[in-house]
């Protein structure tokens, strides 16, 4: 792997000044009155800081209320976002919003325990944040801390036109309800009023999965210029980024996939005949012709099967017939099972601390005579893909021999005293752990 260098040092700009910051944390209730869960986390933000940007992601989840002054509802009752009620909330020095972003620094520290909690309340106060907030709608709970019941913490770079998501949290007792895409599709369309055309974040491999839900990739089509010196680079956590598209409504993405769906079905029933032509009932003691170079029972069965009136206009062939037989199911569950393997492999590997250099490609524009050293680049990621895509691996040996090469080329290009050459000669030590049948 190449060298990446040194950690960029983030822009720093003045945060919240120290008597304020003293006045907000005194006043900050304990978070061990709080019953809420973690849901995100995921912390790169620009404030130069040694704490790990990433924790555990719990999956993210919502709340159902209603609309607040600071962002606008989503339209009609028709609508389920309607009922969220929800708010964008920033250290403006307003009593209010002191208040909630109190409960949100008490929501992040309760649900993120490995982030340091004055990390968490520098960024969540700092003024160059925002939050958006959903809100209780228990009367008990208005204007106190507690009524925040999840939230995501940003940072938007106006002139670039990014932002980036630092912490996002969701109370245990609103979990498991599908309330995950609802904040992240909330925060998307507000995101569109700030002029943001992507959302960038750092995850570790516990909040890859979710984030990916949510329309985030690895592959990051943002320039690069754009958020180079703007955002800390972090060993150990993945980038992704999401593109946020300024037509689409998200508080009506199941809508448009119901309508997208019976528009496709209504095409199909056009030009479709299986209600129109009806073939006559096949005669008693019926038996079909008999193909020659077909013996055995897989193609009988498929010869059979053929000779049926309205099989071969209907668009089937012997192949489609034939792929469907014992023997192609079990060679396909053979495949998917080897496939299956292959991939947690893959995963075990890139869930190690040492596997940071290996995740994704080089980038040759930043480490320009990688190449020239470097004859077959390979990494884990062009490894899930290939994987994914299936005919590249025909068994976990061809997988073993990749990650052996991806050892050696960090070896060749490295120097012995460099930290990923130490990486590359753990990772082949794990390699008997995920390969122990190979030696």
């Amino acid at each position: 792997m190449a060298k990446r260098g040194r950690k960029r040092k983030a822009q720093q700009e003045p945060l919240v000044d120290e008597e304020q910051k003293k006045s907000m944390v005194s006043d900050c209730p304990s978070t061990s009155d709080h019953k809420e869960v973690t849901v995100v986390a995921n912390s790169s933000s620009s404030s130069q800081t040694e704490s790990k940007p990433v924790d555990q992601l719990t999956v993210l989840e919502e709340t159902k209320n209603d609309s607040t002054k600071n962002d606008a509802s989503a339209g009609d009752d028709s609508n389920e976002y309607s009922k969220i009620r929800r708010c964008i909330v920033q250290n403006d020095g307003e009593e209010e919003n002191l208040v909630r972003l109190i409960g949100l620094k008490n929501l992040f520290s309760k649900q993120l325990p490995k982030m340091p909690k004055d990390y968490i309340v520098r960024l969540v106060f700092d003024r160059r944040h925002k939050s958006l907030a959903i809100l209780s709608d228990d009367p008990k709970v208005q204007g106190t801390d507690d009524e925040i019941i999840g939230g995501i913490c940003y940072r938007a770079y106006p002139d670039m036109k990014f932002a980036e998501i630092a912490f996002c949290a969701v109370s245990q007792a609103q979990q498991v309800k599908g309330y995950g895409t609802k904040l992240m599709n909330l925060l998307k369309m507000h995101a569109v009023t700030e002029g943001v055309e992507y959302f960038i974040t750092y995850a570790d491999n516990y909040a890859t999965g979710y984030f990916k839900k949510q329309g985030f990739s690895r592959t990051i089509a943002m320039p690069k210029s754009r958020f180079h010196g703007l955002i800390k680079d972090y060993d150990g956590g993945t980038l992704m980024e999401c593109y946020v598209h300024p037509s689409i409504d998200y508080t009506r993405i199941p809508e448009m996939l119901k309508a997208q769906r019976e528009f496709i079905l209504d095409r199909i029933r056009t030009i479709s005949k299986s209600d129109k032509v009806i073939y006559p009932p096949l005669p008693k003691g019926w038996t079909p012709p008999i193909r020659p170079g077909l013996s055995s029972r897989g193609n009988d069965l498929a010869c059979r099967a053929m000779s049926i009136p309205g099989i071969e206009e209907a668009g089937w062939t012997m192949s489609d017939l034939l792929a469907s037989t014992a023997s192609a199911k079990d060679s396909d569950r053979q495949r998917n099972h080897l496939k299956s393997e292959m991939l947690n492999i893959v995963r075990k590997v890139e869930e190690q601390h040492f596997s940071w250099p290996f995740r994704a490609p080089v980038d040759t524009n930043e480490v320009k005579d990688y190449l020239e050293v470097v004859t077959e680049p390979i990494d884990l990621s062009t490894m899930d893909k290939r994987i994914r895509k299936g005919g590249w691996y025909k068994s976990k040996k061809q997988l073993h021999s990749d990650m052996l090469l991806m050892i050696n080329n960090c070896k060749i290009y490295n120097d012995e005293s460099s930290p990923y050459y130490e990486c590359a000669t753990n990772l082949e030590k794990y390699l008997k752990v995920v390969f122990p049948d190979i030696s």
